[in-house]
């Protein structure tokens, strides 16, 4: 988990880095062709056995809501700092809970909806709606971790079934051709020394997607998830040292508000799930 925080800090500050020259929509392309890339290895070693699936459908549904995700959150990391975008990407957890209760009517209690409440709160400290102006970079990562939050739900479902390799191969093998319908509107030809900083995000990209898969499946949540704010820890230092951006503490209070909402609803989650369980 904790290598995957820092391989999720770097492919963002590569997208930020590259989206000043490459179209953030275009370097979503370019993410996802890498991405996949980077799996061939897998297949090399398990041939065509990691797209055994009988749920198509749901992957199909599951890489559509993530592709608009992502080429909203990557838009945002090129109009606004960069560990702002990563705290409010935190909230995914909290619109998926949201998302449950309304459309799977999952019992929600009282103690995660107010660990929800907390974490919106904690937005609002960092954007300050009237303080300040609202960037529309905010507004985007927002948005993208709503749509997030529907990819979050089709990928719970599909782990039941499928393996995290299965889940991560599928993904951007339907995400390329995606995204690629939305790059063409923004097209420019990259140099080699582009491709080089696109290739860096696909390969980033998909090593901290795996990473992150197998320490869910090899460790109790409790264990794993509280390293996932490293992220911001890392995040905060690259873009110190390459951006020359520094984090208020309205950003850190922030962000440690949402996360820690975030946190204790995956507790409650996984507390309800062994409830179920055991009978």
């Amino acid at each position: 988990m904790l290598a995957s925080t820092v391989f999720f800090a770097v492919m963002h500050a590569l997208v930020r880095y590259i989206s000043a020259e490459i179209h953030p929509f275009e370097v979503t392309f370019f993410r996802n062709l890498f991405g996949l890339v980077a799996l061939f290895p897998w297949f090399v070693v398990q041939g065509l056995a990691p797209l055994r699936t009988r749920r198509i459908g749901l992957h199909f549904a599951r890489a559509g809501t993530n592709v608009v995700a992502m080429l909203m959150f990557f838009m945002a990391l090129s109009l606004s700092p960069m560990v702002q975008v990563q705290s409010l990407a935190f909230t995914a957890p909290l619109f998926t809970t949201v998302l449950a209760a309304v459309f799977l009517r999952e019992t929600v209690r009282m103690r995660r909806w107010m660990a929800t409440l907390a974490g919106f709160i904690g937005a609002m400290i960092i954007i300050r709606p009237g303080v300040q102006p609202v960037g529309t970079g905010a507004l985007l990562t927002l948005a993208s971790a709503m749509v997030w939050a529907f990819t979050m739900i089709f990928i719970k479902q599909l782990s039941r079934t499928d393996s995290a390799i299965t889940i991560t191969a599928y993904m951007v093998i339907m995400m390329t051709p995606m995204s690629l319908a939305v790059a063409v509107f923004f097209w420019t030809w990259p140099t080699m020394a582009q491709l080089g900083w696109l290739a860096a995000c696909g390969i980033t990209g998909t090593l901290a997607q795996f990473l992150m898969a197998q320490a869910f499946r090899i460790a109790d949540t409790s264990v794993v998830l509280p390293l996932d704010f490293m992220k911001v820890v890392w995040g905060a230092t690259i873009a110190w040292f390459w951006f020359d951006e520094a984090v208020d503490l309205w950003t850190w209070a922030g962000a440690i508000v949402i996360f820690s909402g975030a946190t204790y609803i995956a507790f409650r989650e996984r507390h309800a799930e062994r409830e179920r369980r055991d009978g």
